[in-house]
């Protein structure tokens, strides 16, 4: 009498959970031998741990009268402001007599807010527009190619303070106004390009013999593909989302509380930033704060190159 085996068959998701595990290994390895990459993440890392001390600060250690960034004042420093650096303010106080490092800070969490939800919008535009462009074709492709160049003929920056003049702004309607606008320039021409690699594959083709949908093969083939690169384009839209902020909030174009750019026009408003050299802690923490965290997403963009551009992959 035959021996009947039973067959089990593993579930899909766990296949597809094993697979993303065995992907994810071996991309944080050649991450992680970027060098740069790994840089750029522990910079990230470290202004995300000082944007979550601050609210630990102020509940434990700091007077809220003496240390809000926004309606803090210290009165031991009557007619001293802008202080210098001291055991009581590390990094000094600004001209109204502000602690330079409680906003420093709390400045933080709007930079990663602002560049992040930017960011993110942008991506998920230009990936889904990008995707659908280069599997459709025809109207669709011209029209938002056509809208896409049309978007990258403006200066980014001039059309930010145009729109800001009809649009008064706060820190989300930036957030929204720069993820649309760069969802729908340059990022879609790239995506579709990575797309249209993606739409001649073999799979794709198997998809549709099977009865697969247009709508179904993008969102079960197409995008999963290009995510890498899109995640890429994410990192390089965040920097541009913190440098343009803190420009617009420089000349006082937005209607936010605080953050990096404010702070450098209160310095500039007050006039200090003409004695470039004597009041330093004004402009020089903001400064390096906005350079640092625009450097340290490059960083990792450019670890991420390593890791989704062919040429660049060691193996």
């Amino acid at each position: 009498m035959m021996d009947r085996t039973t067959y089990k068959f593993e579930p899909l998701w766990k296949i597809r959970l094993r697979l993303f595990a065995r992907s994810f290994r071996k991309n944080w390895g050649l991450f992680w031998e970027s060098r740069i990459g790994p840089l750029g993440l522990f910079i990230i890392l470290g202004f995300a741990l000082f944007m979550a001390a601050h609210p630990i600060l102020m509940s434990t250690i700091w007077d809220p009268k003496v240390y809000d960034p926004i309606m803090g004042f210290d009165p031991k420093l009557v007619g001293q402001h802008p202080a210098p650096p001291s055991w009581a303010h590390p990094l000094g106080t600004d001209p109204i007599g502000r602690d330079i490092l409680s906003q420093l800070m709390w400045s933080t969490r709007s930079e990663f807010a602002l560049g992040i939800t930017a960011a993110v919008i942008t991506v998920t535009i230009g990936t889904l527009i990008g995707s659908v462009c280069a599997y459709f074709g025809g109207l669709i492709d011209m029209f938002f190619m056509r809208l896409a160049d049309l978007v990258m003929l403006f200066p980014f920056f001039a059309l930010l303070i145009v729109m800001q003049s009809i649009i008064p702004m706060d820190l989300f309607k930036l957030a929204l106004i720069m993820g649309g606008l760069g969802g729908f320039g340059a990022i879609t021409i790239v995506l579709k390009s990575q797309a249209l690699t993606v739409k001649v594959k073999p799979y794709i083709e198997a998809a549709k013999v099977a009865g697969g949908g247009a709508f179904h093969i993008i969102r079960n083939h197409i995008i999963p593909n290009i995510l890498p690169i899109s995640f890429l384009y994410m990192m390089f839209n965040v920097t541009s989302a913190i440098f343009s902020e803190a420009a617009l909030s420089f000349f006082g174009l937005l209607d936010i509380r605080m953050s990096w750019g404010i702070m450098l026009n209160t310095a500039q408003d007050a006039g200090y930033l003409g004695a470039f050299g004597y009041y330093w802690w004004l402009w020089a923490p903001p400064g390096a704060a906005i350079t640092l965290l625009c450097f340290a997403f490059y960083l990792v963009g450019r670890g991420l190159d390593e890791i989704v551009n062919p040429r660049l992959r060691k193996r």
